[in-house]
């Protein structure tokens, strides 16, 4: 998933430039594509979407250094940076790996949203839920608890899929979401007793000490890099004997890197030490791909935590 965003430079010379220029970089021209979002940046010179698809034609062509610059006048010139152009210059190597623009992430998925479900599901077979909801009765069943939960949060809740696959074990869903449009298809499904647009550690920091048995994160964590400060939250939100489930992207290396997809992939060896600064007990750690990308199953991992 990537994002498509336009935002128009103000001149219309220079929008007609850029579309043709997306035009030919569909049709397989790079290089014409690229000699258009010149013309159009000289026109707007604080135009960030062309500045932004130039940084893409230039890695295309193995221009490194051209599309670090280009992904560099993208951010300048759009400080939100809705496009994401901090996250191809983390992946570049020309930025360190940090966090994700909240107003990237709100953009991606506001566009995102009605063609969630079957792009997700149908198109990258995603079985995040269906993984998590597995793992927790397993937790569940070893401890010889029932697999039922008085009140839960879901945390990037998206369209409501992780509250389809706990429905009849959770008796209230509080969902939280960055973007407002999935959080309207949320509320279509009638899963969810409460609702609120915020980000994750914004969404925990609004709930008491003690007030979730368990919180629920399917494919969210890809999202954020520094899983410490999100992890210690739910420890507090917490219940003692209340669960945190989460699937995560993985690499066979060291700590936090940034893949090809633009997501975070976290070393197991990084959630494990994440999971113990949050003084929380990981009960189950196992290697599970949530989803494919390229017809190919993602590498990737899915963690259980007890608040003891």
């Amino acid at each position: 998933m990537s994002s498509r965003l336009f935002v128009s430079s103000g001149d219309l010379m220079a929008d007609r430039r850029f579309d043709f220029a997306r035009d030919l970089q569909l049709k397989g021209d790079p290089a014409a594509a690229a000699d258009l979002l010149m013309q159009a940046i000289e026109l707007a010179p604080n135009f960030a979407s062309a500045w932004f698809t130039l940084g893409g034609i230039r890695e295309e062509l193995g221009e490194h250094r051209a599309a670090i610059a280009a992904y560099q006048k993208a951010q300048a010139s759009d400080p939100g940076d809705r496009h994401g152009a901090g996250l191809r210059l983390m992946r570049l190597g020309a930025e360190p790996v940090s966090g994700m623009p909240q107003a990237y992430v709100q953009t991606l998925f506001d566009q995102y949203a009605p063609r969630f479900e079957a792009s997700l599901v149908g198109d990258l077979g995603y079985r995040g839920p269906a993984l998590l909801f597995k793992a927790v009765l397993s937790v569940r069943s070893a401890a010889r608890k029932p697999a039922f939960f008085k009140r839960a949060i879901d945390l990037g809740c998206g369209t409501g899929l992780a509250a389809a696959a706990f429905a009849n074990g959770v008796d209230h869903f509080t969902g939280v979401d960055l973007s407002p449009r999935m959080i309207e298809r949320a509320r279509a499904t009638g899963f969810y007793a409460e609702l609120e647009v915020a980000d994750m550690l914004q969404g925990l920091r609004a709930r008491g000490d003690g007030s979730a048995d368990l919180i629920l994160a399917a494919d969210a964590m890809v999202y954020v890099a520094d899983l410490a400060p999100v992890l210690a939250e739910a420890a507090r939100v917490l219940a003692p004997g209340g669960l945190l489930a989460f699937t995560t992207e993985t690499h066979g290396g060291e700590g936090v890197v940034i893949g090809q997809g633009l997501r975070y992939a976290h070393a197991g060896a990084y959630v494990r030490a994440a999971v113990k600064s949050a003084s929380l007990k990981l009960s189950l750690l196992e290697d599970r791909s949530a989803r494919n990308e390229d017809n190919a199953p993602v590498p990737g991992l899915v963690a259980v935590a007890a608040k003891t």
